[in-house]
């Protein structure tokens, strides 16, 4: 579903892959984090994904005029795992606000791994 915002011009459509993109390469730049990962419904399966596949790691909800963006990530052994997260939302919600102008309401972050 794109997020579609009105102005004078006209319509300007946002879809989910290009949020994605934008919140996937803004939270790799993040201190601490070493991949994303995606998870398989059907049988649990934890998969990580560096650049190539960025967008597997992310889940994009639009609402209305603002959209709701769900990470999944692994943290580097050793960093503060709280503040990690923080850093996360704060740098994605700046970047994908910045970026593409649409009103990001939340960022929630996964931690599914921690690797050495």
């Amino acid at each position: 579903m794109d997020c579609k915002m009105r102005n004078e011009l006209g319509v300007v459509s946002v879809t989910d892959q290009v949020i994605a993109m934008v919140a996937g390469n803004s939270c790799l730049e993040c201190y601490g984090i070493v991949a994303m990962c995606a998870k398989r419904a059907t049988d649990g399966i934890v998969e990580m994904f560096k650049k190539e596949n960025l967008t597997k790691g992310i889940k994009v909800s639009v609402a209305e005029d603002s959209v709701t963006i769900h990470l999944y990530i692994v943290v580097e052994y050793g960093v503060s795992i709280a503040a990690v997260a923080k850093t996360v939302m704060e740098t994605v919600k700046y970047h994908v606000e910045t970026i593409t102008g649409v009103k990001v309401n939340k960022v929630n972050v996964s931690v599914e791994g921690i690797r050495v």
